[in-house]
C-alpha cells in the first residue's frame, strides 16, 4: 500500500526549483548531470522527512539496534532503488516523461558509489535494506572510500586498475554530519597512572590523531516510511592546516597530516603485499571501528543511561573478520572510560558483539604481524593479549596436556593476531552463510571451537533483495509476474511460489521466453556499445560473474571454451547450438593468477570472435567493470548461471541467487548455496556435475591428488593445456601464461599442483555443459525450468535472511513510523 501521495507538479517545481539554486540554470540549460543531481535533490527532501520521523520514533520508542560493521557496502545506484521504496518509480517516470526527461537516462548519470568490490559487500547492502523494509532499526557501519577498490580497465586484455572518482560531481544521497565527529588514536605507548581512588588507569600518550567525520546514507524501507542509516566515515586531520610551517616555506609539511588523513580513506582493500600496505589494512579497520563504537556507546547513554544494560539495546554485527577489532574497541571503553571491571566489561561485550564468517579459505582469515598491531594499537593490544591469556587458561582447563589445541585456538600465536580466533572467543554468536558452509566450519576450519562452544554456532543462509535484483532490475519480468499472482511477493518472497503452475502453461512458457530475449537484446546492446562485439541474443547466454580467484575457476570455464572451439574448428557441421560465453570479475591488484586468467580470457576471445571458420557459432565476451549497475542487465538477460567453485571452497554465494531469481538455470557443484538451490527447485532444472564437498576434503587430507595422470591420459585436457604454452592464444608470447599451466601441473609452483581440482572436475563439467545444450534445444521444458527456478527462489530473500537473525541472533524490536502527509 503507497504510504503518501504523489504531486506531480510540486514534483516538477522542486526539480526546477533545485536547478536554479543549486547551479543557477532552467531546465532547459542544464545537463543531463545537473539534472539528476536536482531529481535527486527533490526525491531526498520526500526520504528527509521520512528520515526525520524515523529517528523520531526511535528517540520516543528506544529499540534495540543492531550495527552492522562491515569494510564493503556495495550499494549500487540509489535513485531508481529509492524511488521504488518510496513507491513513486512510475510517477516520477511519468513526471519527468511530461517535461522531455527520460527517467533510465538519467539514472545512468549516477555513478555505482565505490564502497564495495564483492559480495560481502552486496550482501550487507541487501541486508540494510531487507531491514529497513521489515522495520527494524541498523546503522550500517562502514568507510566512504574516495576511489573505492578501483575501476577496472581493459587495455590489450589485461586489467588495468584506475581510480574510480565516484564523489567528482557531489553524491546526492549523503549528508555531511561533523557534529558526530571522534578523534581515533593510533601509535605511541600506554603509561599507567593511579586514580584518586588508588585503581590504575590506562593513557595513551604520543599518539597521532585522526577524526573521523561521518557522512550518512539513507536506507529507505519498502513502502513503509521507515529510513535507517548508514555511516561512513570520511578522515581528516585534526589540524588540517599548519600555517607555521607553511610560513616558514615547509609547504609538504603544512598538509603533511591532511594528507595521512585522507591515505587511510583513498581505496578500499590497499594492496597488502607489503608492510606499508598491512599498516594502512589494520590503520582502516580500526579507524571505522573505533568512530563507530563510539558513536554508537554516545547515542546508547544519550538515551538510555546505564551502560552496563548495554547488550539490552544494542548489537554489534561483525560482517567477517574485518570489524574483529570492535570487540578490543569496545573493552578499551568500557575499560577506561567509563571505568568497568575486567569482568564487568567482558561480559557486557560477549553479549554485545556477534560475528558472521563469510569464508572456509584459511588465507582470508585475518592475521596480523603482532609487530605491526602493537605499534599501531597499542592500548587495543594489551587488550587482546589479555583476552588471549584469560582463554588460554580455559582451553588449557576444559583440554588439560592438549597443547595442539591450544595452539589452534590461541588468539595471538606464531607472531600473529587471529582476528577470527578473537572474534569467536569473543562473539556470543558465530553464524555461518549457508548450511554446508556452517557445517563445514564446525567439522573442519573452526572444529575445536565448535567443540568447546557449540551453543554459539548457527546458520543463516545468506539472500538477496528482490526489490533491487528483480523489481528493478529486470521490470518486464517483474511485470509480468505480478499480473499473475499479484505484489505481494515485493515483501514476501515465498509468495512467489504461486508462479509455480505457470511453469507448465504453454503460453506462459512463450511470454517468459519471449520476456528473456528482450532483456538478452538489452543486453547484447551494452556489449556493443561497451565491448564492440556482435552477440546473437537467440545464442545460449552462459554468465560467470564474480570476484576473480582461483578457487571460483573461471580458469575451469575458459579452458572449456578452448576446448568447445577445437572442437568446431574440427568439425565446423557439428550439432552445436550457438553460445555466448560472459565473463565479468575483478582481480586484486597484487594476485598475479586471477589477473593472468582475464587476459587469458580476453585472449581466447579475441581469437575466437574473429575466426570465421566457426561462422560465429562461438562468441566470448569479458564485460569490464563489473558492478551493480550492469549486473541488473546481466542477470535479467541470463540463460546459464555459472557457479562452478571447487566443493565445500564457496561459504555461500549470492550471484547464484540473483540469477535464479531471474530464470537462469544454474550449473554448478554441489557447493555453497548451491546445495540449497538444487534441493528448492529440484536436481532436474539444474545442472549438477564434479566432486563432492566430502570427495574434495578426502583428497586434501589424503593427499592423494594427481593432476599430471589426467593430463597423460586426457587428450582432451592435454590439448588445452599445451594451447596455454605453444602460442595459440597468445602467439606473440608463448611464456605468458605459462604460470597458469604451471599452476596445474607442476607442483613446484603452488603447494600443490590444481589446488582447486579444475583438472580433476574437467569432464565432468564438459558433460554437464552437453546437457546444457541439448536440454536447451526443448524450449517449452526450458522454459518450463526457467519459471520453476524463478517460482522456488523465495528462500532466497535477505527478508527471510534477516528475520532468522532478528529472531535468532539480534532480538530486535519492529518499528512502525508515523508520517504526516506532504507531497
Amino acid at each position: 500500500m503507497r504510504t503518501q501521495f504523489f504531486d506531480k507538479r510540486s514534483f516538477i517545481q522542486n526539480v526546477r526549483d533545485s536547478l536554479k539554486n543549486m547551479y543557477r540554470k532552467t531546465l532547459e540549460e542544464a545537463s543531463q548531470q545537473e539534472i539528476f543531481q536536482a531529481v535527486s535533490y527533490a526525491v531526498k527532501e520526500d526520504i528527509n522527512d521520512r528520515w526525520l520521523a524515523t529517528q523520531r520514533t526511535f528517540d520516543s520508542r528506544k529499540p534495540k539496534i543492531v550495527y552492522y560493521m562491515s569494510m564493503e557496502f556495495l550499494v549500487g545506484r540509489a535513485l531508481g532503488n529509492n524511488l521504488i521504496n518510496l513507491q513513486y518509480y512510475k510517477d516520477v517516470q511519468d513526471a519527468l516523461r511530461e517535461i522531455g526527461l527520460n527517467l533510465n537516462e538519467l539514472e545512468d548519470q549516477e555513478p555505482d558509489p565505490a564502497l564495495g568490490n564483492g559480495g560481502l559487500g552486496r550482501l550487507a547492502a541487501c541486508f540494510l535494506d531487507s531491514l529497513s523494509t521489515l522495520g527494524y532499526g541498523v546503522y550500517g557501519c562502514g568507510i566512504r572510500y574516495r576511489y573505492g577498490m578501483f575501476r577496472q580497465k581493459i587495455d590489450g586484455g589485461f586489467q588495468v586498475e584506475t581510480p574510480d572518482p565516484w564523489l567528482k560531481d557531489g553524491y546526492p544521497f549523503e549528508m555531511r554530519r561533523p557534529e558526530y565527529r571522534y578523534e581515533v588514536k593510533f601509535g605511541g605507548y600506554v603509561r599507567e597512572e593511579s586514580d584518586l581512588d588508588g585503581r590504575t588507569r590506562f593513557v595513551q600518550d604520543g599518539y597521532q590523531s585522526i577524526i573521523a567525520v561521518p557522512y550518512d546514507m539513507p536506507i529507505v524501507g519498502y513502502g513503509n516510511n521507515m529510513v535507517n542509516t548508514l555511516i561512513i566515515w570520511d578522515a581528516e586531520a585534526k589540524e588540517r592546516f599548519e600555517l607555521d610551517s607553511f610560513d616558514k616555506g615547509d609547504y609538504m609539511k603544512a598538509v603533511e597530516q591532511q594528507n595521512l588523513a585522507r591515505n587511510l580513506v583513498e581505496v578500499l582493500y590497499p594492496n597488502d603485499n607489503h608492510v606499508l600496505g598491512k599498516e594502512l589494512r589494520l590503520k582502516q579497520q580500526y579507524f571505522f571501528v573505533s568512530a563507530s563504537v563510539q558513536r554508537a556507546l554516545e547515542r546508547y547513554k544519550r538515551q538510555n543511561g546505564d551502560i552496563r544494560r548495554l547488550p539490552e539495546k544494542v548489537t554489534f554485527q561483525m560482517n567477517d573478520t574485518h570489524p574483529t577489532v570492535a570487540v578490543a574497541e569496545l573493552m578499551r571503553i568500557l575499560l577506561d572510560e567509563e571505568r568497568l571491571g575486567w569482568e564487568e566489561a567482558w561480559d557486557i561485550t560477549t553479549r554485545t558483539c556477534a560475528y558472521t564468517n563469510h569464508t572456509i579459505m584459511a588465507e582470508a582469515l585475518e592475521k596480523w604481524p603482532i609487530e605491526i598491531f602493537q605499534r599501531l594499537l597499542p592500548r587495543i593490544y594489551q587488550i587482546v593479549e589479555e583476552i588471549h591469556r584469560r582463554f588460554l587458561i580455559k582451553v588449557r582447563e576444559a583440554y588439560p596436556g592438549d597443547e595442539n589445541k591450544v595452539a589452534k585456538m590461541a588468539i595471538l600465536y606464531d607472531g600473529q593476531v587471529r582476528m577470527a580466533n578473537l572474534a569467536i572467543v569473543a562473539g556470543y554468536s558465530v553464524n555461518g552463510v549457508a548450511r554446508l558452509h556452517t557445517e563445514i566450519l564446525k567439522n573442519e576450519q573452526l572444529h575445536d571451537f565448535y567443540e568447546m562452544f557449540p551453543e554459539k554456532f548457527n546458520n543463516k543462509t545468506n539472500g538477496i533483495t528482490q526489490r533491487r535484483f528483480l523489481l528493478h532490475g529486470n521490470p518486464l519480468l517483474a511485470e509480468w509476474i505480478s499480473e499473475r499472482i499479484g505484489k505481494d511477493w515485493i515483501t514476501d518472497l515465498a509468495k512467489i511460489s504461486r508462479l509455480a503452475p505457470y511453469a507448465y502453461d504453454k503460453r506462459a512458457q512463450k511470454e517468459f521466453m519471449e520476456i528473456k530475449y528482450r532483456n538478452k537484446v538489452r543486453l547484447a546492446k551494452y556489449i556493443k556499445e561497451h565491448n564492440g562485439i556482435e552477440v546473437d541474443p537467440n545464442s545460449i547466454f552462459d554468465v560467470q560473474v564474480k570476484r576473480l580467484h582461483e578457487y571460483k575457476r573461471q580458469l575451469l570455464n575458459i579452458l572449456h571454451v578452448m576446448h568447445l572451439y577445437n572442437e568446431l574448428r574440427a568439425n565446423p557441421e557439428m550439432d552445436f547450438h550457438p553460445k555466448t560465453y560472459i565473463f565479468g570479475a575483478k582481480a586484486a591488484a597484487g594476485y598475479k593468477n586471477a589477473k593472468t586468467t582475464i587476459k587469458l580470457i580476453n585472449s581466447v576471445a579475441e581469437v575466437v570472435n574473429n575466426d570465421p571458420s566457426i561462422n560465429g557459432k562461438l562468441k566470448v565476451v569479458f564485460i569490464e567493470d563489473y558492478r551493480v549497475s550492469n549486473a541488473e542487465l546481466i542477470f535479467a538477460a541470463a540463460d546459464v548461471s555459472e557457479q562452478i567453485s571447487t566443493a565445500s571452497k564457496e561459504a555461500s554465494g549470492t550471484g547464484n541467487m540473483k540469477f535464479m531469481l531471474n530464470g537462469a538455470l544454474t550449473l554448478g557443484t554441489m557447493d555453497g548455496a548451491n546445495v540449497e538451490i538444487v534441493e528448492e527447485v529440484g536436481a532436474q532444472n539444474a545442472f549438477i556435475f564434479g566432486m563432492s564437498s566430502e570427495e574434495v576434503i578426502a583428497h586434501e587430507h589424503n593427499r592423494d591428488y594427481q593432476p599430471m595422470e589426467i593430463y597423460n591420459n586426457d587428450p582432451d585436457v592435454r590439448r588445452v593445456l599445451n594451447q596455454l604454452v605453444d602460442g595459440t592464444f597468445s602467439p606473440n608470447d608463448r611464456e605468458l601464461f605459462r604460470d597458469l599451466y604451471n599452476s596445474l601441473l607442476n607442483t613446484r609452483c603452488t603447494q600443490y599442483a590444481d589446488t582447486y581440482f579444475i583438472l580433476k572436475d574437467f569432464h565432468s563439467y564438459m558433460e554437464a555443459q552437453k546437457r546444457v545444450m541439448e536440454y536447451y534445444k526443448d524450449e517449452s521444458a526450458w522454459a518450463g525450468s526457467a519459471i520453476l527456478n524463478v517460482a522456488h527462489s523465495g528462500k532466497f530473500s535477505s527478508d527471510r535472511t534477516i528475520q532468522q537473525y532478528v529472531d535468532e541472533i539480534w532480538h530486535l524490536d519492529r518499528v512502525t513510523v508515523d508520517l504526516p502527509r506532504r507531497w
